[in-house]
């Protein structure tokens, strides 16, 4: 008997970026999925934050053609003196009025989609990973926060053959991370701070848990990538950087350390949902900047550091 959609692991899933260059090696198809159990004041990807579906507003694109009024049940929208007024407090996230939305104001985000559904959508460009040794990269948000659809989805991936990426803030039980490594063929792992009550500060939760999921992983032979968010002013302090490369020389199975300078694209995200930003910081990290970092972690550790 045909199992039925209505009884099928769905996956809350808010991209899927294909041709993705900088998620692990080759050419591959990034799946972004919802949900994070960190609140880190710079996320850029704020619409991963909660598993929930989300609405983007973007009222300077908003037509006046009144479709979306007609459309919500709620009546969360209103035509006044100051154009168009999205009221989210009696917002169900239903979609009905992005649906009518014709001229992108209005924007889901968040679809819900079966682990053979997203893996028909990446199978579609296997000639790319296969000739670029690419392959699935797993993000978000955190992927461990739909951890059942990974028990779904992963075996899968990996009878097709794909290689495996899984982008992880490594804030999740142990038990999880230890089901996943048959199937993750490298782990790009995020370091935002070394320091735990720093760490704490920046994201809501301390470090410790996720080091020592980073030195399980790595014991179990488990290869990795890490990926270290910097903020000019906030956590890119001399200490840090030297820490970063301390903890990477103390692993077995670290392959490089990625940089990942700070660009102010949450902002605008933030407020496409309604909310305001938490580091308000609008300016790029200056080229300069991010050269000073890179120069100076080399100087402290063979492993290869480079920008993502």
């Amino acid at each position: 008997m045909t199992e039925s959609r209505e009884t099928m692991i769905t996956g809350t899933i808010f991209d899927i970026e294909k041709f993705a260059i900088h998620d692990g090696p080759g050419i591959r198809t990034t799946v972004f999925l919802k949900g994070c159990p960190l609140r880190c004041l710079w996320c850029h990807n704020p619409e991963s934050q909660h598993r929930a579906r989300e609405i983007f507003f973007t009222p300077e694109k908003c037509i006046g053609c009144g479709w979306c009024f007609q459309a919500c049940p709620n009546h969360c929208h209103q035509l006044t003196a100051d154009g168009h007024r999205f009221d989210r407090t009696g917002c169900s996230r239903c979609g009905k009025c992005t649906e009518q939305c014709h001229a992108g104001a209005l924007e889901l985000v968040g679809r819900e989609m079966t682990a053979d559904e997203v893996l028909q959508e990446v199978l579609k460009d296997k000639i790319f990973y296969d000739n670029s040794g690419g392959g699935l990269t797993l993000s978000g948000g955190e992927p461990l926060a739909q951890f059942d659809f990974l028990c779904d989805l992963l075996p899968k991936a990996k009878t097709a053959g794909l290689h495996i990426c899984l982008e992880t803030c490594g804030y999740a039980p142990w038990r999880q991370f230890e089901r996943m490594l048959p199937y993750i063929d490298l782990f790009l792992y995020d370091i935002k701070a070394t320091d735990s009550d720093r760490h704490r500060e920046f994201t809501g939760a301390p470090n410790t848990l996720i080091l020592d999921n980073l030195r399980k992983i790595d014991a179990a032979g488990g290869q990795s990538i890490l990926r270290c968010p910097l903020i000019p002013g906030v956590n890119d302090e001399a200490a840090h950087l030297l820490a970063i490369t301390r903890l990477a020389d103390s692993l077995r199975n670290v392959r490089e350390i990625h940089l990942e300078p700070y660009h102010p694209l949450g902002i605008g995200k933030n407020a496409r949902l309604g909310k305001t930003s938490r580091l308000p910081l609008t300016e790029f990290a200056e080229a300069e900047t991010v050269e000073g970092w890179l120069q100076f972690m080399q100087q402290h550790t063979n492993l290869t550091v480079r920008r993502s």
